[in-house]
C-alpha cells in the first residue's frame, strides 16, 4: 500500500499536472521549511537594521513604532489575498502565473507578461529585494569594521564586499535543496531564538531606557533644511516613513515560489505566507521597540560617527566588543536572508524561463543537485548590476528598497485585482475566505495603490541629482518597457504559461526556443484547444 507521504506526493504532482506542468524540482520541503524561507527573507532584523537610519530621519520613533503596527495590519490583507490564490494555484511561477490563470483566456498572456517578465514588476522586485538585503549587509560589514580599526568605508569597497557576498549566496544555492534545507533550519533558529536573545541582551544592558511617550509619539523630521515636514506637512513625512516597515515585511511570496518543492502545497504554501507575516510582525515589533527604548542619546544616535544608528545604540549599550558581537549576530541573520532571497528569485526566473519569457537556456535543472543553477547566477548578476548606481548616488540604497517594495507589491496586487474583477475564473483551493474574500482583496489593492504612490515621492530636501528618489524613474522605465514591448512585439509570440505536459505528449520539445510557436503555426496544438488555453475544469467556477 502507498504510504501517506507517497499519497500526498502523488496528489501534489497531480495538481501540478492539472495546471499543465510535470514535477521537475525535488519536492521534499515541509510546511515548516516553507514558512522558514519566507520568514528568513522577511528577516525583520535585516529590514529594521539597514533602514533604521531612514526611519529615524523620516518621522522618528513615533512613526517607526506606530507605522509598524499599521503596516503589519494592512500587509496581512495582502497576505490573505495571496494565500487564497496560492492555495488554488500552487506553482513556482507565483504572481505572474496566477495573473495568467485568473484572467480571461484572451487577456491571459498580457496579464502574465505585465506581472512578471524580465525587467517587469515581479522580477524587478525580486532582484531589487536581493540587492537591498545583500547590499545592506555589505554596508553593515563596512560599518562594523570601523568600530575597532582604522578602516575607512568607500562606495567601491562596499561594492566589492557586496560582490563577494553575492558569490557566496550563488555557491550555496548551486548545491541544491538539501543544504538549503539545513541552512533553512538554522535560519529559523537565528531569526527566532537568536533575535529574541539579541533584544533581551540590548534591553538588559541598556544603562537607561526611554519613556513610552518617546517611543510611540516622538516625531522627528530629518529630511533636510527645511525638512519636508515644513515644505509639505508632517503627514507627508510620516507616510514616507513607513517604507522601513513595509520594506521589512516583504518577500513572503517565497512560500508560493517554493510550492513545487513543498509537500501538500495547497495547504502548506498559504500557511507559509500567513504565518511568516504574522510571526514577523510580532518579532519585528519586539526588535524595533527594544532598540528604540535603548537609545541613550537621540541626537548622537541620529548623527552617529559610525554612520549607522544601530551600531551607535549597541556601542552605547554594550561597549565596543559587545557591539561587534551583537552586530555579528545581525550580519549572520542578514546573510541567511539574502541567501533565501536569491533562492526565491531563482525559482521565479526558472518558472518564467520554462514558459518562454526568458531564454530557454535558463530552463535547466541540474540533474545532480536538482537545482536551477543557471537562474541562480542570473539572479546574482542582475542584483550586482542594480547596485552599481551606489558608486555615484548617496540615496541608491533607499531607492533600491523603494523599487523592491513597489515592484513586489504591484506583482502581489495584480493577481488579487484580476481575481476580484474576474471572480468567475477562480476555483478556490483548500484555503478560502468565502464571503469575506472580495472585501479582503479590495483592502489589499487599495493599500498597494497607496504605497506605490508614496514610495515614489522625494524624501530629502533639497532635491538634487544626488538626493532624487530614482524610484519613480525606475518604475516609469519598467512600465514603459512592459507596455511598449508588449504592443510592439511580444503580443505576437508570447502566449503565457505553457501547458508543459500536453506539449510533450504531442512530441514538442518546449525547452527549444521557438518550438512551441512553430508548432502552433503548423497546427500541432489543436488538442482540446491550444497549449495556452486555461484548463476551465481546474480554474473556472
Amino acid at each position: 500500500m502507498a504510504t501517506v507521504q507517497e499519497t500526498r506526493k502523488a496528489k501534489d504532482e497531480g495538481k501540478l499536472a492539472e495546471l499543465g506542468y510535470k514535477q521537475e524540482l525535488r519536492r521534499d520541503w515541509s510546511v515548516l521549511h516553507n514558512f522558514g524561507v519566507s520568514f528568513s527573507i522577511i528577516s525583520v532584523i535585516t529590514g529594521l537594521t539597514t533602514l533604521f537610519s531612514y526611519g529615524l530621519n523620516t518621522g522618528g520613533p513615533g512613526v517607526m513604532s506606530v507605522g509598524w503596527i499599521i503596516v503589519s495590519f494592512f500587509t496581512m490583507f495582502v497576505g490573505l489575498g495571496m494565500a487564497e490564490i496560492t492555495s488554488a494555484v500552487p506553482t513556482s511561477g507565483g504572481p505572474y502565473f496566477w495573473a495568467a490563470m485568473l484572467a480571461p483566456a484572451s487577456q491571459a498572456p498580457f496579464a502574465s507578461w505585465i506581472t512578471g517578465w524580465n525587467t517587469r514588476f515581479n522580477l524587478l522586485g525580486q532582484v531589487a529585494v536581493t540587492t537591498g538585503i545583500t547590499f545592506g549587509l555589505a554596508g553593515l560589514v563596512s560599518t562594523t569594521a570601523t568600530i575597532k580599526s582604522s578602516y575607512t568605508p568607500t562606495a567601491a569597497k562596499t561594492l566589492g564586499i557586496y560582490a563577494a557576498i553575492l558569490i557566496s549566496h550563488g555557491m550555496v544555492n548551486s548545491f541544491g535543496v538539501r543544504i538549503l534545507r539545513f541552512l533553512n533550519n538554522s535560519s529559523i533558529v537565528l531569526h527566532s531564538l537568536g533575535v529574541t536573545a539579541f533584544c533581551i541582551a540590548v534591553l538588559a544592558k541598556a544603562p537607561t531606557h526611554q519613556s513610552a511617550k518617546f517611543v510611540f509619539s516622538t516625531f522627528y523630521d530629518g529630511t533636510g533644511d527645511p525638512g519636508w515636514g515644513i515644505r509639505a506637512s508632517p503627514a507627508y513625512v510620516a507616510a514616507c516613513g513607513v517604507l522601513m516597515s513595509q520594506y521589512t515585511i516583504t518577500g513572503f511570496d517565497a512560500s508560493a515560489h517554493l510550492s513545487e518543492e513543498t509537500r501538500n502545497a495547497a495547504w502548506s504554501s498559504p500557511i507559509g505566507v500567513l504565518t511568516s507575516i504574522g510571526v514577523s510582525a510580532i518579532f519585528g515589533f519586539f526588535v524595533l521597540v527594544s532598540l528604540l527604548f535603548s537609545i541613550q542619546d537621540f541626537d548622537r544616535t541620529v548623527s552617529s560617527d559610525y554612520g549607522q544608528p544601530v551600531v551607535q545604540i549597541l556601542v552605547d549599550v554594550a561597549g565596543l566588543d559587545g557591539a561587534i558581537l551583537l552586530m555579528t549576530l545581525i550580519m549572520v541573520c542578514v546573510w541567511h536572508c539574502g541567501l533565501f532571497s536569491m533562492t526565491s528569485n531563482s525559482r521565479m526566473m526558472f518558472a518564467f524561463a520554462r514558459d518562454g519569457a526568458l531564454p530557454g537556456f535558463f530552463h535547466k535543472v541540474d540533474k545532480k543537485f536538482q537545482s536551477p543553477i543557471r537562474t541562480v547566477w542570473l539572479a546574482a548578476f542582475l542584483s550586482f548590476c542594480l547596485a552599481l548606481p551606489s558608486l555615484g548616488s548617496s540615496v541608491a540604497f533607499s531607492a533600491a528598497t523603494s523599487i523592491a517594495t513597489i515592484g513586489l507589491y504591484i506583482s502581489y496586487g495584480l493577481p488579487i485585482f484580476i481575481r476580484l474583477v474576474h471572480a468567475g475564473n477562480f476555483k478556490p483551493g483548500p484555503f478560502y475566505m468565502g464571503v469575506f474574500s472580495p472585501y479582503v482583496g479590495a483592502v489589499a489593492c487599495l493599500w498597494i495603490s497607496f504605497i506605490t504612490i508614496i514610495f515614489c515621492l522625494p524624501t530629502t530636501n533639497p532635491v538634487t541629482s544626488q538626493t532624487l528618489n530614482y524610484t519613480v524613474v525606475a518604475v516609469g522605465i519598467v512600465s514603459l518597457w512592459a507596455f511598449g514591448s508588449w504592443f510592439l512585439w511580444a503580443r505576437r509570440w508570447f502566449t503565457g504559461p505553457k501547458r508543459q505536459i500536453e506539449a510533450e505528449q504531442l512530441g514538442i520539445d518546449i525547452t527549444e526556443p521557438g518550438a512551441l510557436e512553430q508548432a502552433e503555426l503548423e497546427g500541432k496544438t489543436a488538442h482540446e484547444g491550444t497549449l495556452t488555453e486555461k484548463t476551465s475544469s481546474g480554474l473556472s467556477a
